[in-house]
C-alpha cells in the first residue's frame, strides 16, 4: 500500500544523495567550508556543475562576491568533520581551524581545496538562479584533481575513494553488489 506524504516531507521518497565540501572565499581572503547535498554534474561540453546554497548561508555571500567555489568530495573517514561543516557556521567560527582539515592552494581559482577529500573540482560561476528557497549556481570546471590512489588511469574507483552519501543525517559510503 503506498501512502501520501504531507508537504513538509515532499522530498523524502528521492533516493540518499552524494555529500560534497564547498569551498570558497570572500574578498578579504579567509576561506570557508559548506556541507552540501545539493550538487549535480549538468554538463559535460563545456564541464558544468550546480550547488544549491540557501542565500542566509555564510558561504552564499562569499560566493556571489567573488564568483568561484571548489567542490571537495569527501570520503566517509572524514565524516564527523564534514557535519561539523554542515551544522555550524563560517560567519561564527574557521572551519579550517576546528576540524584540522587542511587548505590547499587550487590550481585555477582562489578558494582552496581541502587536502583530506579525494576529489576537487574547482568552478567559476557562469550562472544563478533562484529556485525556491535556495540560489543554483552553475560553475564552469576550470580545473579537476584527484588523489592517484583513488584513480584507475583516469577513472575514478569509488570502492576505493568510498564518497560520503547521505539520507536525513544519516551517512554511508558505497559497496559492491
Amino acid at each position: 500500500m503506498k501512502i501520501e506524504l504531507p508537504d513538509h516531507r515532499r522530498l523524502q521518497p528521492g533516493p540518499a544523495g552524494v555529500v560534497v565540501l564547498a569551498t570558497c572565499v570572500g574578498n578579504e581572503g579567509r576561506p570557508n567550508i559548506i556541507t552540501l547535498g545539493m550538487y549535480m554534474p549538468i554538463s559535460s561540453r563545456p564541464p558544468m556543475v550546480c550547488i544549491g546554497v540557501a542565500p542566509r548561508r555564510f558561504s552564499h555571500g562569499l560566493i556571489e562576491e567573488t564568483g568561484e567555489f571548489v567542490i571537495n568530495t569527501p570520503p566517509i573517514s572524514i565524516e564527523e568533520q564534514m557535519h561539523y561543516c554542515g551544522v555550524k557556521s563560517g560567519r561564527d567560527v574557521d572551519k579550517f581551524a576546528e576540524t584540522g582539515l587542511t587548505p590547499i592552494p587550487s590550481l585555477k581559482v582562489r578558494p582552496p581545496r581541502i587536502e583530506e577529500c579525494f576529489g576537487h573540482i574547482e568552478c567559476r560561476v557562469v550562472q544563478k538562479h533562484v529556485c525556491g528557497d535556495h540560489t543554483l549556481f552553475v560553475g564552469e570546471v576550470l580545473a579537476t584533481s584527484a588523489d592517484e590512489g583513488v584513480m584507475d588511469g583516469d577513472v575514478l574507483n569509488v570502492l576505493r575513494a568510498r564518497p560520503i552519501v547521505q539520507k536525513n543525517h544519516v551517512y554511508y559510503t558505497v559497496c559492491a553488489v
